[in-house]
């Protein structure tokens, strides 16, 4: 039986020709190496975080030009839409302008009675709310873009090219012109020359001075006391 030896204490296994002292570095470095492995398990998070962001920013790109493409596309839609209808529109309404025509010479001529009156007030009603609107009237100035002149003179009284009778009426819808409206037209007489009436006054008075003076001459003047 052994007896142990009082205050004999064990020490690690030390390998042969190393001293105590070599296996307290070795312990620290494997201590250390927990940090490093931290730090690159801390990047491989962050470029990963990085490449969802890029992902994320490319899909929020690629539906907002989705979204854009789509407004564009209603609207695009919705002008067509109001485009087709007015086109529609205007079609139909071309094709009552003859009778329109007739209505209009008949309140000239006082055929517009009875039933037949009441027709054509409805009629004209109902092309009214589509938006149709008639144009044109003796003395305005004649316009080549919404005038058709079928009929030229000249007149003394006018100082510009002035439509002086409505042949046919013209129609329009909105800034659309359905039917140019259909004049005569006169011009001013070729070189006439206005004279404005401030000065056709002024005239007169100086002629009529010169007269007043002329008989006081001829009359010697007043009598003398």
């Amino acid at each position: 039986m052994t007896e142990e030896t009082p205050g004999f204490e064990e020490k690690p296994d030390v390998p042969s020709g190393a001293t105590p002292d070599d296996a307290e570095p070795q312990a620290a470095s494997e201590e250390g190496a927990a940090p490093a492995g931290d730090a690159s398990e801390n990047a491989g998070l962050v470029a990963q975080l990085d490449q969802v962001r890029t992902a994320l920013n490319e899909r929020t790109a690629d539906l907002q030009r989705l979204q854009a493409e789509y407004q564009n596309y209603r609207r695009r839609v919705e002008r067509d839409r109001v485009a087709v209808k007015e086109v529609a529109v205007a079609n139909l309404l071309s094709e009552l302008l003859p009778v329109l025509d007739d209505v209009g010479r008949a309140r000239e001529h006082g055929e517009l009675v009875g039933g037949f009156k009441s027709v054509a007030e409805s009629l004209e009603t109902t092309v009214a709310k589509l938006g149709l609107q008639q144009f044109g009237k003796e003395g305005e100035p004649f316009d080549p873009t919404i005038h058709e002149a079928l009929m030229h003179s000249y007149a003394p009284d006018v100082t510009e090219t002035t439509c002086v009778a409505i042949l046919q009426p013209g129609y329009r819808i909105g800034e659309r012109t359905i039917r140019p409206a259909r004049v005569a037209v006169a011009e001013p007489q070729p070189g006439a020359q206005t004279v404005k009436p401030t000065e056709d006054a002024a005239e007169a008075q100086d002629a009529s001075g010169a007269e007043d003076d002329a008989g006081t001459k001829e009359s010697g003047g007043p009598d003398e006391g």
